[in-house]
């Protein structure tokens, strides 16, 4: 089954947001901007069909290759990430500890984040950017403490994220991986948001990483030590969940780091991250700019 795509985009002249058809944008912000600016008023009011109506007949506004993809949702209250969320990501360790009984998390901001296509940026800093390929959801009806039975409902759309990492930068504090986590531009989340309708979508999907075409990450998500309801679930008792939140919910091993030597990402590389029924996530690597 195929699924619609709504991607967040901007232009030469401004931002907003369309459906992807083929290689081209039916664009929804011209239509339907007024009643809701960006797709996170969107996935708030659960509005999808509506846009899926509004354009139904219409041809493509414009292609793919005239526009620059941002991350789907414009200014997420919260970015919350998993952290060891796969059997053999929990045996990387070699703590002779058995899967943790709760999840690790840790926030990101949204200015981290680069959309598909888009370089991720090396910083000056370090030289030891890895990938962690990964799938993200995003909420849709707000809540706090919800039932793991029902945490499902309140997933509006899921996305994937290369999650990137500055590995020496998550060791410079004894219990903190916050500055690793969050240089600007490190990682990537999109191209779209698929809308979510029914539990096979996330039950027992393929979830890929490749370098330069290289297989580095591969798994599926029945084997998550921590199912998409307990993490809603879990976060959910701590602070509310509210629309447009993105939970980016853990990667596969096989990162960069674990490598012997270890194979960091550099300028030229390209990093796909690909989920079935989800799509691709594509980057390219870039040093910064001073």
């Amino acid at each position: 089954m195929t699924h619609p795509k709504f991607a967040s985009f901007s232009t030469s002249k401004r931002k907003g947001y369309g459906l992807i058809v083929g290689d081209g944008v039916i664009d929804l912000s011209v239509r339907l901007g007024a009643k809701y600016p960006t797709l996170r008023e969107v996935v708030e009011a659960n509005a999808f069909a509506e846009l899926l109506d509004a354009v139904s007949g219409h041809q493509p506004d414009f292609s793919v290759s005239e526009i620059t993809y941002e991350i789907p949702i414009p200014a997420p209250e919260k970015l919350i990430c998993v952290g060891v969320n796969f059997p053999d990501r929990n045996e990387e360790y070699k703590d002779g500890q058995a899967a943790p009984t709760n999840p690790s998390l840790f926030i990101r901001f949204p200015r981290s984040f680069t959309g598909h296509d888009r370089p991720l940026i090396r910083p000056p800093e370090s030289v030891q950017l890895d990938y962690e390929g990964e799938i993200a959801i995003v909420i849709g009806k707000g809540g706090r403490r919800i039932p793991e039975a029902e945490a499902l409902t309140h997933i509006a759309a899921l996305t994937l994220s290369n999650e990137g990492t500055l590995r020496d930068w998550v060791r410079h504090a004894k219990f903190n991986v916050t500055q690793g986590k969050n240089f600007d531009a490190s990682g990537s989340i999109g191209p779209w948001l698929v809308p979510f309708t029914d539990e096979s979508q996330l039950a027992d999907i393929k979830l890929e990483t490749r370098v330069n075409g290289e297989v580095r990450q591969s798994d599926r998500t029945s084997r998550m030590i921590f199912s998409f309801a307990k993490i809603i679930n879990y976060i959910s008792t701590f602070t509310t969940l509210v629309p447009g939140d993105v939970i980016v919910c853990g990667t596969p091993t096989g990162a960069g780091a674990r490598f012997d030597p270890p194979i960091w990402l550099k300028p030229g590389d390209v990093v796909e991250v690909e989920a079935d029924g989800i799509g691709l996530l594509r980057n390219t690597i870039a040093d910064e700019v001073l």
